[in-house]
């Protein structure tokens, strides 16, 4: 790859912003200075007005493959996410098979290797009955382990509560969990399917997997992780009253309990049924506009500390099916970073933020090896944004292979106009290159 001076950048990094020039060589970030000459071996790029932030890393994505892939694939989404400024992805394994053996875990691996356009890591599937296989899984070897303490796609519910709190006695690696009570999100769906049949209203999801079952589940898990010592983290808050159960008091680095919000929890709400309707039915759901300013209001004072997308992508027929049959989840990473630069320029927060919440906080959470900042010595994983380059979500610029997005018809004010993977120029100006240069992601697990 040689060596590629990025000129004139401005430099968003460890909660600064400043003016300096980049020097990439080969997969890393050689130099960070004022400025920086160039020789005839050296690409240049003048970067002028436009910001350099480090890759996005998205801590929860679904990619569907093996076993779903007519509604994605490691290709067709990680090169989505590329465009989206996200540079390293860590896959859940609710596919078919289900990431529950070492086995599997690797075969997954050896898929990404030879497809992934961004680096790559997985989640292993806890369930009621492979606690040994986790008690084998090397600290260092993927992200964590996942936990469905609430049924999501994929029939990966674990509900024995002896094997929860074993399974939370017996790993040191950050444990992730989807949390929503399924007895409760039971008698809910009963109720409403008593009233209307398979065709309820979709502006009825939020009150069936409602903010009750979130908060009973993520408490529970909570107060468990607390007696055992375990590291917990729990992926996609969708309610005011569960950020109460999180601090804000010490760095992200000593705590033991954590949270992430996703886009869509931030973005849309209730009111947003009437016209979006299953397009944007996720688990756990989107609920009332007063859950999402106290989720904001969580994000910006540090309780909550990472944003991801919880990227699931299924075809517009199967959305398009009666509330029964049409399955939660909605391609995101794409358009994620956008989303989010929108409420930068709205003044509800910083760049800053954003790239602690999207990029520091992630690499430090998951204590992945030299990646998240934009550090000499660190990969050379970066995105380049013109935050004044209008532009609409439409069919014709969607990556997604599902072809929608829940942004369609959306105009953002910022555009990422260049990815870096690994020092590799992934994505320029809507053209992706067809090289793959993405790594696996490692760790620094003592």
């Amino acid at each position: 790859m040689g060596r590629i001076l990025l000129k004139n950048a401005k430099i968003v990094n460890d909660n600064k912003i400043f003016p300096a020039d980049i020097l990439l060589e080969d997969d890393v970030i050689l130099k960070i200075e004022d400025q920086i000459s160039s020789d005839s071996a050296t690409k240049v790029m003048d970067l002028e007005g436009k910001y350099v932030i480090p890759g996005a890393i998205d801590d929860q994505v679904h990619f569907r493959e093996p076993g779903l892939t007519h509604k994605g694939t490691i290709a067709t989404e990680s090169r989505a996410a590329v465009a989206g400024g996200i540079t390293s992805f860590m896959e859940q394994p609710n596919t078919n098979p289900q990431t529950t053996t070492i086995e599997a875990l690797e075969d997954k691996f050896e898929m990404a290797r030879n497809s992934a356009f961004a680096n790559y890591s997985f989640l292993f599937g806890g369930t009621n009955d492979n606690l040994e296989e986790i008690k084998k899984l090397d600290k260092n070897a993927c992200s964590g382990i996942k936990l469905f303490l609430g049924s999501s796609t994929g029939n990966m519910l674990v509900d024995n509560e002896e094997v929860i709190e074993k399974i939370f006695r017996n790993t040191e690696m950050v444990i992730s969990a989807h949390c929503e009570d399924e007895s409760t999100i039971k008698a809910n769906f009963a109720k409403y399917k008593g009233q209307y049949g398979d065709d309820i209203p979709v502006k009825y999801h939020p009150l069936i997997r409602s903010a009750e079952a979130c908060y009973l589940s993520s408490s529970r898990a909570i107060a468990l992780a607390k007696k055992t010592g375990a590291r917990f983290h729990v992926f996609h808050l969708s309610t005011g009253k569960e950020t109460e159960l999180f601090r804000n008091d010490i760095p992200l680095e000593d705590k033991k309990i954590t949270a992430e919000v996703c886009i869509h929890h931030l973005w849309f709400s209730e009111e947003d049924y009437d016209t979006k309707g299953t397009l944007i039915k996720w688990n756990p759901a989107v609920k009332t506009a007063a859950d999402r300013d106290q989720l904001w209001e969580a994000l910006l004072d540090d309780r909550i500390d990472v944003v991801a997308t919880d990227h699931a992508p299924h075809t517009l027929e199967e959305k398009n099916n009666v509330y029964t049959s049409a399955p939660s989840g909605g391609p995101l990473v794409q358009h994620a970073l956008p989303a989010m630069l929108e409420k930068y320029h709205s003044g509800k927060i910083s760049l800053e933020k954003i790239v602690e919440k999207m990029c520091h906080n992630p690499a430090k959470l998951f204590q992945i090896k030299k990646r998240g900042f934009i550090r000499e010595g660190f990969y050379a994983d970066l995105v380049v944004l013109d935050l004044n380059d209008f532009w609409t979500v439409t069919k014709e610029n969607i990556a997604y292979k599902c072809g929608w997005s829940p942004f369609e018809g959306n105009s953002f004010k910022s555009r990422i106009t260049h990815t870096f993977v690994n020092g590799h120029l992934a994505y320029e100006n809507g053209n992706f290159s067809e090289e793959r240069k993405a790594m696996r992601l490692t760790f620094n697990r003592e």
